[in-house]
């Protein structure tokens, strides 16, 4: 087994500087890390993780280690594995499989050589790592006290698994907790995400038509954000109730096939495929702008655009444009994959403080239950929960009210 594989070593330096800039503004996972320091939960396990390989990971990664545990990493996505970052830390010692713009042959061998150290834990994003392991792995299952699965798209996945009794292992939605959806979806994608448009096109968003495909949390925040910059939002759901809800938070609610006429600028957030297609790039503007914020890059329709366009330019980093038969130019950012990752260095560092937290107290129960968990999703305990919220109000200096005795009696009870 190959002890990394890497881009450059030599890179190190940078992301070296990238990691202890993070970590100044992780204070929850900084605590964590004291705590793991002493009591050593991961002594003598592997842990394997795939997700997004930046900063905030690696230093995840480095937390976990200082638990006891032998760590081996690799990215979740092609285009947003940070090569400096990868550099650090193989040379800090953890096993490292991961580079900038994989091709799908070597993605699969990073996740390969990552499961190769036979982990007891992993830690995915998206499903990766578990669909390895119950398909191309499955000698590994034996080994593994269970996992912990970071997002939406991944969560889906496990719970179909489950539904059809395919799940060989115990997995936590760290997706989920509290301190996860409400922060990391809401304020964490709804910041980044504008963040890759933003940095990767130069052009303003005040004035222009907003279509935001998907109004979960991560829909919300992206839909928030965009009405701060000043533009004019529009979303599209499939949910009823849902799309009420946008509605009375003020947004413009219409079929996909209106909004493709009139967007400036479309985002999706659904965690499904084909969701910008052939019917909705004929009608769009010269010059619309394509992101997707979703984990998989098959809600923005490529195979259609590859099929309807005449010409292909990079119009700039990061950014293809299809020319279509008419002179239509569809600008697609980062070939659809996350934009807020694949154009930017993703969720802000206080924010994913408390989704790392989570991941890290999660592994912990997973290794303190070893054996009295089901093949079943769980979802985060409520003491790990607020254990993280409160460790999150501390370090910001604010304190809270606490319920009395005669409160709590009154709550729980009907006499009064």
């Amino acid at each position: 087994m190959k002890s990394s594989m890497i881009r450059d070593i030599n890179m190190s330096e940078s992301g070296i500087r990238k990691m202890k800039w993070v970590k100044g503004y992780m204070p929850v996972l900084s605590a964590i890390e004291k705590e793991f320091i002493e009591e050593k939960p991961f002594s003598g396990r592997k842990i394997t993780m795939s997700i997004h390989l930046e900063a905030k990971t690696a230093y995840l990664a480095e937390v976990l280690r200082s638990g006891g545990a032998q760590v081996a990493i690799t990215g979740s996505n092609p285009l947003s594995t940070q090569d400096d970052v990868a550099a650090a830390l193989a040379s800090d010692g953890l096993n490292v499989y991961a580079w900038h713009n994989a091709t799908n042959k070597e993605y699969e061998e990073h996740l390969n050589a990552a499961l190769d150290i036979g982990p007891d834990i992993i830690i995915d994003d998206g499903g990766d790592l578990v669909n390895m392991l119950h398909s191309k792995k499955v000698d590994l299952i034996p080994n593994i006290i269970g996992g912990c699965e970071e997002t939406t798209t991944g969560v889906m996945r496990l719970k179909a698994r489950e539904r059809e009794g395919l799940l060989k292992f115990p997995m936590v939605s760290v997706n989920g907790a509290y301190c996860k959806y409400l922060f990391d979806n809401r304020y964490g994608t709804g910041q980044s995400v504008w963040d890759g448009i933003m940095r990767t096109t130069n052009l303003i968003v005040a004035g222009k038509n907003v279509v935001v495909f998907g109004y979960g949390w991560c829909g919300k925040g992206v839909s928030m954000r965009a009405k701060g910059l000043g533009a004019n939002v529009i979303v599209c759901e499939v949910n009823p109730i849902k799309a009420l809800e946008a509605y009375m938070d003020g947004f413009k609610v219409m079929p996909a096939i209106e909004a493709a006429a009139i967007g400036d600028m479309f985002i999706t957030v659904t965690g499904d495929k084909k969701v910008i297609t052939r019917e909705h790039y004929k009608v769009m503007k010269n010059g619309a702008i394509l992101a997707n914020a979703g984990h998989f890059d098959v809600e923005v329709w490529k195979p259609d655009l590859e099929d309807m366009c005449i010409e292909k330019r990079v119009m700039r980093n990061n950014i293809t444009g299809y020319v279509m038969k008419d002179g239509r130019i569809l600008n697609l950012l980062a070939e659809g994959r996350l934009v807020n990752l694949a154009s930017g260095d993703g969720h802000p560092a206080e924010i994913m403080d408390m989704s790392f937290a989570l991941q890290a107290l999660s592994a912990r129960y997973i290794c303190k239950n070893e054996g009295k968990l089901k093949n079943i999703v769980y979802d985060v305990p409520d003491e790990i929960d607020y254990k993280v919220a409160r460790m999150k109000l501390k370090a910001m200096g604010i304190s809270i009210d606490s319920l009395t005795e005669e409160q709590k009696k009154y709550l729980r009870g009907w006499g009064e």
